[in-house]
């Protein structure tokens, strides 16, 4: 194909020379025909480019738009995620407000239960102390009792001791001897 369009280019190029004295064909050699500037190469590349998306068009179509597929799937999924993911967040983060209230309920209770344990404590001390109190009163009682019951018997004891010496310094031999003699006829006298 190439060739034939280049027989054609020679064809015009050797009519144009007779006919107005070197029109196209020197055209051709000055300025298409220039060393390394041919111009039938780059008629060859274009031709062979225009075969190669023709032969090529189709698979490399289906190729892009499936690679295209692929990415919007993959756009479509990582937006799901990052709806996931921000659904998460929002949970995390309404579990850690619920953390802080709940942390605070939780020191406020604590608090509270301190107080009543503090109170508790308070009148369990007050009611050990008031008990501690009557005991050492009846303690003390008790004690008073028992000193004043020794001392009623140290004080009769005394009585009797200082009633025995009076009457052992009042009482003589004579005296004695009436007092024997009124106790036997007290009794019913000797038989």
């Amino acid at each position: 194909m190439f060739a034939f369009f280049y027989n054609v280019i020679l064809l015009f190029a050797e009519a144009g020379t007779h006919a107005s004295g070197g029109g196209f064909t020197e055209f051709y050699e000055k300025y298409l025909n220039y060393p390394g500037f041919e111009a039938w190469k780059f008629v060859n590349l274009a031709i062979f480019v225009a075969i190669l998306v023709y032969v090529l068009k189709k698979p490399l179509t289906d190729g892009f738009k499936a690679k295209r597929e692929a990415i919007r799937s993959e756009l479509i999924k990582a937006e799901q995620e990052k709806q996931a993911a921000l659904a998460q967040l929002t949970a995390a983060e309404a579990k850690l407000a619920a953390i802080e209230s709940e942390k605070a309920s939780i020191l406020k209770r604590a608090q509270e239960e301190a107080e009543a344990e503090k109170t508790n404590i308070s009148n369990q001390t007050e009611a050990e102390v008031a008990k501690m109190r009557e005991q050492a009163e009846s303690e003390i009682n008790r004690l008073v009792q028992q000193t004043r019951v020794e001392l009623r018997r140290f004080s009769a004891e005394e009585s009797v001791r200082l009633a025995e010496d009076k009457l052992r310094s009042r009482i003589n031999a004579d005296n004695d001897a009436v007092l024997v003699k009124s106790g036997i006829e007290a009794i019913g006298g000797l038989n």
